[in-house]
């Protein structure tokens, strides 16, 4: 299997995610599941069967989070050298040069990924135009509506 790349950060969070899923959330179906197995007639107990559709789930969530955690290779940009080249894990900041709009964005792993937070995917066209690219350089994206030009004005590693 490949390896996932992640940032210390998205790591913890997976880490975070799996252990509350397994210390709390089964735990909790589990005994849903006995409660409502002492109902009686397991053929009509809604309850019953909403918890096993859970806790399948939950248990498939389980399995993908652990399959990611051992195969993630965890990449701690700030433990790097300081430089102007974009790289995963680091923090740029573009400029569209038709508006002179700023974007700052992270380039994280998938499970990380949240546009809200500025943290785009490494496999976003977006970062895939911005990776090995250094400051100054301009990169060309291809958009919906059309291919938009943004100069690379400060790269991070932090």
């Amino acid at each position: 299997m490949k390896k996932v790349p992640l940032t210390v950060e998205g790591e913890a969070a997976l880490r975070k995610e799996l252990d509350q899923l397994k210390k709390v959330e089964r735990p909790r179906v589990v005994e849903a599941i006995a409660e409502a197995r002492a109902h009686g007639d397991l053929k009509e107990n809604a309850e019953y069967h909403a918890a096993r559709e859970e806790q399948g789930l939950m248990e498939a969530r389980i399995r993908d989070l652990e399959s990611k955690l051992s195969n993630a290779q965890v990449i701690d940009i700030a433990a790097m050298a300081q430089g102007d080249k974009v790289i995963f894990a680091s923090t740029v900041t573009i400029i569209n040069i038709d508006n002179d709009e700023t974007f700052v964005y992270q380039i994280v792993g998938d499970d990380e990924a949240d546009i809200k937070q500025q943290k785009i995917s490494y496999q976003s066209p977006m970062a895939r135009a911005l990776i090995g690219k250094e400051v100054g350089d301009v990169v060309v994206v291809k958009t919906p509506s059309g291919e938009v030009e943004y100069e690379i004005d400060e790269v991070e590693y932090v």
